[in-house]
Parts: C-alpha cells; sequence; structure tokens
C-alpha cells in the first residue's frame, strides 16, 4: 500500500490546529484551563483530555491521571523561580536587598506569566497528599532562600530567629497571594506590577535597595 502521508500515532478525538505542543504540553494547558475555572474536584480526566483534543485512553500514555497533572502545575510555579534564587544566593558581589528584590520582582512575574491563576491551586485540600511532597519541597526550599537573603540585609540581620520567621513570612505570603491582585486588573503591565510589588516586599521587610 502507498504512503498516505498521515502521521503514524494515537487517533485525537477531534482535529484541532497545530499548536506546535507535544501532548503532554497541551494536557498541562487543558488542565490548567479547566482545573482553575471548574475547579479541580470538578474536572474529569474526560474533560482534559477532550480539551486537548485527545480521547481518554490516549491521555493515560501520557500521565497517569489528575493528580500528575496538578502535581507538574504546581512544580511549573515554583522551580524556576527556585533556580533563580540559587544563582542570587551564590551572588556575593551584590547586596542582599537588591538580590532579596530580583528574586521578588522575577517571582511574581512568573507568577503573573500565564493565562490562568495556578497560585489558587496551592490552597486545595488534595495538594497536602504525598503525590505533591515533590511541589512542597521546592516550595520550601524557596521560602529559605527568601529566608536567606532577608536575613543578609541590615534591616534584618539583627533579628532573633522567630522576628525573622515572620518577616520571612509576610514577605513571602505577599509574593505568593499577589496573583489575586493581579487577576482584578489583567490588563495592567505585569512588568510594572513585578516591579511594584519587590518595591512593597522590601518596604515589608525594612530594607532599602543598595543596602
Amino acid at each position: 500500500m502507498p504512503p498516505t502521508g498521515r502521521k503514524v500515532g494515537r487517533p485525537r478525538a477531534q482535529q484541532r490546529p497545530d499548536s506546535g505542543l507535544s501532548a503532554r504540553d497541551e494536557l498541562l494547558g487543558a488542565a490548567a484551563e479547566l482545573f482553575t475555572s471548574r475547579g479541580y474536584s470538578a474536572t474529569t480526566t474526560r474533560a482534559v483530555a477532550e480539551r486537548a483534543g485527545m480521547r481518554q485512553a490516549t491521555m493515560y500514555h501520557y500521565v497517569a491521571g489528575k493528580e500528575d497533572l496538578l502535581a507538574e502545575l504546581l512544580e511549573s510555579t515554583v522551580t524556576p523561580s527556585l533556580a533563580v534564587a540559587r544563582q542570587l544566593l551564590a551572588d556575593d558581589a551584590t547586596s542582599a536587598e537588591d538580590r532579596l528584590w530580583e528574586l521578588c520582582r522575577s517571582d511574581v512575574a512568573l507568577l503573573c506569566a500565564g493565562p490562568h491563576n495556578l497560585g489558587a491551586l496551592y490552597v486545595l485540600p488534595e495538594v497536602q497528599a504525598e503525590r505533591f511532597a515533590g511541589f512542597h519541597r521546592v516550595r520550601t526550599e524557596l521560602k529559605d532562600a527568601y529566608g536567606q537573603l532577608l536575613a543578609g540585609t541590615e534591616a534584618c540581620a539583627d533579628l532573633d530567629k522567630g522576628e525573622l520567621a515572620l518577616r520571612t513570612d509576610l514577605v513571602f505570603g505577599l509574593i505568593e497571594g499577589v496573583i489575586l491582585v493581579h487577576r482584578s486588573d489583567p490588563d495592567r503591565s505585569a512588568d510594572v506590577f513585578a516591579a511594584a510589588t519587590a518595591d512593597a516586599a522590601l518596604r515589608i521587610a525594612g530594607a532599602r535597595r543598595g543596602g
């Protein structure tokens, strides 16, 4: 039989324009949209598969289920920021104040970059399950990086352990909660918003850029 020119692969439930994304990325995009609009519990694997343009059975070729998708989405909100944090912690030539500001700015820019409010998924009760230990481990390390940078600022250098932990909670809470503020005006410039939030974080810390 002569070749037809068609790609060999698992069948799609419906034909969709070629997005250039891998099947797994299409599933993640569909899950992000549905989890944040319909709710995680109300979203079925069938709905995710159909939104991604594939059959439910095909979906399981790429992921084990909803928990896999949720875990990967959550980790995508913290892993890039942790990489930035590690680079900033290693930069002894720059003041802790400037490095803290940059971590806050880049973290907010990441959280506001996507079309969906993935930060809202943090509070899901399902996220406390063991399956999400990887997300919690990365998030804890990221928060610790905030604490280390805060401890290096002149304003926080003499704080006791409890006071420093409180200051870290306040700054980290501002960064993670800022997506709710951004959602109220999504057309606001993300770059301007990220810089303004970083300024606010330093004021909470009692720190000033440049040390």
